[in-house]
């Protein structure tokens, strides 16, 4: 048991006494029955990924299988507690670089074998509108472009720390975080002192307004000399500090029979605490769409500053989200990242299908070779076999014009969730 862990047992421990030593002894009575009348959570994931990168002698071939084991008790005097366990296991060798296994002639596929207590932490859901969490916790803010858990990965990221959420003024939440520690999806720990501050006003459908302030402060794992982003541009420091301000609005307008999609964000990063890898970077979105019947289209122009040293980076997103799914770019080249994207999803019964184009290039001149790194092709086709069972077959193509090698990778997964 690590030392993060153990302070997490600790204060839980302590507020769990206090909690107790003030409750009377009829509430005390009903406590075995509201640990024993929970909810337990079960689920399995297995993926085959393949990885074929231009320059690299191998290509990777893995068979993972992810489970997740957990319980929520019941209530007793607004509490209740989570638990949760996480493990991954590599099937049939690891004919690939997961990161932990050293094995850097194989394209990186970021899911290294492993266990570890995923989420535990005691809620107390208070007057006024308000809930708190303390413990070992999933995170998400917004559509996880700066704050997420990397659910892609079959070891997400969660982390230690304590959560506020008040929804006690009308249409509108307020969230506030302080994060010890981050568990990331390689099975290691990073100890961090980051504050974030959310709060959210939905008007309606058809505006909804965010605005936040994030301050980072940790430090980062080094990625392994395989992974794919190795040399786009990132600080040699594994200090990781980011003050991030920002505004994001989004909202979807009826016109008779179609659904007009808006999203717009911008952002400004500076240093914060001993890192000096933020030199005034700038976050742009913007996103219009159109929605008929079971069809949605949208196009995207999203850039991410750089000055020719350092880029605008998100350490703690779900990185696979964005920015083409072959994760050519999990960190911000130095010369910024311009990604200009459209796409198409759609249903057909009980199908949903998603194609994706992303074409990208840098925003400050410089690059060596050019300034347009290059263009992906993304696919992606998904099937509801029960009300706990799915199956999901994924594909992405990115050719290289000037920054780093033509990428393909495919996916095959099949989910049980309960």
């Amino acid at each position: 048991m690590n030392n993060s862990t153990r302070n997490l047992f600790g204060a839980m421990l302590a507020l769990t006494g206090f909690t107790a030593s003030i409750a009377g002894a009829d509430s005390l009575g009903a406590l075995p029955y509201a640990l024993s009348g929970g909810s337990p959570n079960v689920e399995a994931r297995e993926r085959y990924e393949f990885v074929d990168r231009d320059q690299m002698s191998n290509n990777a071939n893995a068979l993972t299988l992810r489970l997740r084991v957990g319980y929520t008790t019941g209530k007793w005097n607004n509490l209740d507690l989570m638990g949760e366990f996480e493990g991954t296991l590599a099937e049939g060798g690891e004919s690939y670089n997961s990161t932990r296994n050293g094995k850097t002639t194989y394209p990186t596929v970021a899911d290294p074998s492993g266990n570890e207590l995923n989420q535990l932490f005691i809620r107390y859901a208070g007057p006024k509108k308000t809930v708190v969490k303390l413990g070992r916790q999933r995170l998400i803010l917004d559509n996880a472009r700066f704050i997420g858990n990397a659910g892609w990965r079959q070891n997400e990221i969660t982390y230690d720390g304590l959560s506020i959420v008040n929804t006690l003024l009308p249409k509108t939440t307020i969230s506030y975080a302080y994060l010890s520690n981050e568990n990331n999806f390689t099975y290691g720990d990073a100890p961090m002192r980051t504050h974030l501050v959310n709060a959210a006003y939905a008007w309606s459908p058809k505006f909804n307004l965010t605005a936040y302030g994030y301050l980072i402060d940790f430090k980062q794992q080094t990625p392994d000399s395989g992974q794919a982003t190795a040399g786009a541009g990132a600080t040699a420091s594994n200090l990781i500090g980011n003050k991030d301000y920002g505004l994001r609005s989004f909202g979807a307008v009826p016109v008779k029979s179609v659904k007009l999609l808006y999203t717009l964000e911008y952002a400004r990063q500076e240093n914060y605490g001993a890192s000096s890898s933020a030199v005034g970077s700038v976050y742009t979105l913007i996103e219009p769409g159109l929605s008929y019947r079971k069809l949605t289209a949208k196009a995207g122009y999203e850039v991410m500053g750089g000055n020719g040293n350092n880029g605008f980076q998100t350490p703690l997103a779900t990185l696979h989200a964005f920015d083409g799914w072959a994760d050519i770019f999990l960190t911000t080249p130095k010369y910024g990242l311009e990604d200009k994207y459209v796409s198409l999803g759609g249903n057909y019964r009980k199908l949903a299908l998603l194609a994706a184009y992303h074409d990208f290039s840098a925003v400050t001149n410089g690059n060596k070779g050019g300034n347009h790194y290059g263009s992906e092709y993304d696919l992606q086709a998904s099937y509801p076999i029960s009300k706990n069972f799915s199956v999901l077959a994924k594909y992405a193509d990115y050719n290289a014009d000037h920054f780093p090698f033509d990428t393909r990778k495919a996916w095959l997964q099949l989910e049980y969730k309960f």
